[in-house]
């Protein structure tokens, strides 16, 4: 039963960055065709929870692998 937990929970680190990915779709493509600072603050500040699960991204997936 447990085996079956640990499997299921290798999904979750991808899931939350393919997410936090989706939020930040449209501002990364802004940043790419015209890079700014201010889109760049823009973007941080407005999807604060998507930059931070995308930088935590390499501790979440070593905490669940």
């Amino acid at each position: 039963m447990r085996g079956g937990r640990r499997t299921a929970a290798r999904w979750f680190p991808a899931l939350l960055m393919a997410l936090a990915l989706l939020d930040l779709r449209t501002e990364l493509l802004l940043l790419v065709d015209h890079f700014t600072v201010t889109s760049l603050v823009f973007t941080v500040r407005y999807h604060l929870l998507a930059v931070v699960v995308l930088s935590a991204s390499g501790s979440l997936w070593r905490r669940y692998q």
